[in-house]
């Protein structure tokens, strides 16, 4: 079968190996159909990915057919359309034992940590195949809009609060939108005019907002001279994530969806005075995915606009080497 291996920061290969065999009872054997392309991925090409090795198949944001199961295997049947939750923990670390499968001391993500879905085959144990009841569009876009549907529910978002999302890509639009499904105002902030827009079409934001010298004031301007009381930083910059405290009204809480491999400083005396919570959000889970799907199921998240380049699989390397990722979601399709 044809992969495609990231050998070291820059450098790709499409390489033929053989097909995986299907060997323990509780496995599923995937074809892959779809793959999307994520900041986690672009970050890895790049060398700035903090939880990564070399060599590495990438590819986490999976859709693909089951063409073979293990005898113990129930929850999918052969021909299903399923799509793959990449985060493989432990089960018996501290942070799983109290549901937290997404931040397991030892985590293995698919693509990351382990090779990934940039393949033809992909065998994966079943309890992490999910069969979708969707197209395998929409199956491909379930894990990177689990990742926004994850951190609105660590914010405890109520009726009627005011979110920031600082960055309007693929993540950040997940999470605008799943902000706004609990009946919060969405202000979205982003350095790229066509992204606003995009965002105000598809994730139906009340206020777009690009950068100022004073977007303290614009916040304000836009929330009846108030701060919002959850801002959500998805961008993985380093500048964009410290400065991110500034724009959080008083007893409110930071997010930060994006990583970024630095250190982040803020300024303790105006932490206190406001008394902020600073979360970090990290994956998703099982039940996050089960949001997903049913937003999908219902219609409320439109996964053809969301995709706006496909891709084949040979045209993959040219498209990470190119470096033009002008684009909300890029999908391999296959």
């Amino acid at each position: 079968m044809k992969t495609i291996v990231c050998h070291e920061p820059g450098v790709m290969t499409l390489e033929k190996v053989k097909n995986p065999s299907l060997m323990k009872q509780d496995s599923v054997k995937i074809a892959i159909k779809r793959i999307g392309i994520c900041g986690t991925d672009l970050h890895a090409y790049a060398g700035n990915q903090p939880f990564f090795d070399y060599p590495r198949i990438l590819g986490h944001e999976l859709a693909g057919v089951v063409v073979e199961k293990g005898a113990h295997v129930s929850n999918v049947e052969i021909g299903d359309i399923v799509t793959v939750i990449p985060y493989i923990h432990c089960g018996t670390c501290i942070s799983c034992r109290s549901g937290k499968t997404n931040c397991c001391t030892q985590m293995q993500v698919l693509g990351v940590h382990i090779d990934g879905g940039m393949c033809e085959e992909l065998i994966v144990p079943s309890s992490y195949v999910i069969s979708t009841q969707t197209t395998l569009d929409e199956a491909s876009i379930i894990e990177p809009l689990s990742i926004g549907a994850h951190a609105v529910r660590r914010a405890q978002i109520q009726q009627g609060e005011t979110v920031l999302i600082i960055g309007a890509g693929p993540i950040g639009l997940g999470v605008a939108a799943f902000a706004k499904e609990k009946g919060a105002k969405t202000i979205l902030l982003d350095l790229n005019e066509e992204r606003l827009r995009f965002a105000k079409d598809w994730a139906h934001a009340d206020e777009v907002l690009l950068p100022s010298e004073d977007n303290e004031c614009s916040l304000r301007g836009l929330n009846n001279d108030e701060l919002p009381t959850i801002v959500f930083d998805a961008t993985g910059n380093q500048n964009s994530m410290t400065e991110a405290f500034k724009w959080v009204a008083h007893g409110g809480k930071l997010v930060y969806v994006g990583l970024v491999k630095e250190h982040i400083t803020f300024f303790d005396p105006d932490f206190h005075a406001r008394e902020l919570t600073l979360f970090a959000s990290r994956n998703a889970t099982k039940e996050d995915f089960d949001t997903v799907m049913a937003a999908l199921s219902s219609k409320k998240i439109d996964a053809n606009a969301y995709i706006t380049k496909r891709i084949t699989f040979e045209e993959t390397i040219t498209y990470f080497n190119d470096k033009n990722y002008q684009t909300n979601k890029a999908v391999i399709c296959l």
